[in-house]
């Protein structure tokens, strides 16, 4: 299962020239991240809805949890069973969320929160699994759960499945799931699934040889996933059975959450560490110190940063259509993203990575 069984260059070979943005176009889009606006979340009403979230115990997942029992949802977060010391124990997160819910007068809503660590696809598919054995629609999917970076900065990270750890934690983890809980969200009437992406695939670089590298990994992973998911959206709407879902790639703004804590303590039986250091290039010196100024000047709090997600839940005009957006506002994400042959090999490098076809998960869309 592990990356190494993938041939890049016979992936790469097949990709046409593509539109390449300038950099000063990249950085534009990057700093239209930096909008600091305080926003208010929308009007909802979620009662007898089903939302799945993962990474819902800290930073902008327990926010976007908040709300949702606020609206009256029913909410099961995936987290992971061990935390490191700066993150809530998904235990108080759920009591929490359960005196949230009652004091906006939703005593009776199914509120917990199962195992599910993105580390390990064993851990996702079980996950997956449990919800699919419940027979329920399911109408939020928020793929939330993320890192900042790998466990050691500087050096590579692999999990036990043998990916580099932001390039499965951050995405192939979530396409994983997504795939798997397909069926249950096409039983809802207005399913929405919610990737936290970044305005960071501005600066991410579209060569599959880089997925799994450790050079880049943020801004290149999320530029895959909000590529992906835009080709996920397009093989929906040509099939009747999930025309109906939409999927949108969000940036929740440069948020001060844990995220950037250093994760030194999350290492894990999952997780192995090698003494592999990518060359830190100027662009990316630059690119972390620019980083910390812009979370000092214009960092918003958790709060703020998880309106990206519930309003990708609850705003009528998103019902359709896949989108990219910066915070609430819709912008242009990255060429890649919709260019339908970078969209079909990072579909196809993904599949492969995954083992969807023998998970039995391409039967309807792998075509």
């Amino acid at each position: 299962m592990a990356a190494s069984n993938i041939n890049v260059a016979t992936v790469q070979q097949a990709i046409p020239p593509i539109p390449v943005p300038s950099q000063w176009w990249c950085r534009w889009q990057a700093l239209k991240g930096t909008n600091p606006r305080h926003l208010k979340p929308p009007e909802a009403d979620l009662r007898n809805k089903w939302v799945l979230l993962t990474g819902g115990n800290s930073g902008i997942g327990f926010e976007a949890a908040a709300q949702f029992v606020k609206w009256g949802a029913n909410i099961v977060l995936g987290c992971r069973p061990q935390v490191p010391p700066h993150e809530m124990h998904p235990d108080e997160a759920i009591q929490q969320l359960k005196a949230a819910s009652i004091a906006a007068g939703h005593p009776k809503a199914g509120i917990e929160w199962w195992e599910c660590d993105m580390n390990s696809l064993k851990s996702v598919e079980a996950f997956g699994k449990r919800w699919i054995s419940m027979g329920r629609p399911l109408d939020i999917l928020a793929n939330n759960a993320g890192i900042g970076g790998p466990l050691v900065p500087g050096e590579v990270c692999y999990t036990a499945d043998g990916f580099e750890i932001v390039h499965q934690v951050n995405f192939i983890s979530h396409v994983l799931l997504s795939m798997m809980l397909l069926p249950s969200l096409a039983q809802a009437t207005q399913p929405r699934i919610i990737c936290t992406t970044s305005c960071m695939q501005y600066f991410g670089v579209f060569d599959l040889a880089n997925a799994n590298s450790g050079r880049n990994a943020y801004p290149n992973n999320k530029l895959y996933f909000q590529t992906w998911l835009t080709e996920l959206q397009a093989r929906m709407e040509n099939h009747a059975k999930y025309k109906h879902i939409m999927i949108q790639g969000v940036h929740p703004g440069y948020v001060k959450t844990n995220i950037w804590v250093a994760p030194q303590s999350t290492t894990s039986e999952n997780t192995t560490q090698q003494n592999t250091r990518p060359p830190k290039t100027r662009f990316m010196s630059w690119l972390e110190w620019s980083l910390r100024v812009l979370l000092r000047y214009y960092g918003i709090d958790p709060q703020q940063g998880s309106l990206a997600i519930t309003n990708a839940a609850a705003a009528a005009d998103l019902a359709s259509g896949s989108r990219y957006t910066n915070r609430i506002w819709e912008e242009k994400p990255m060429p890649q993203t919709m260019h339908p042959a970078c969209r079909h090999q990072v579909w196809q490098f993904v599949s492969e990575e995954l083992l969807l076809e023998d998970r039995g998960l391409l039967t309807e869309l792998g075509a």
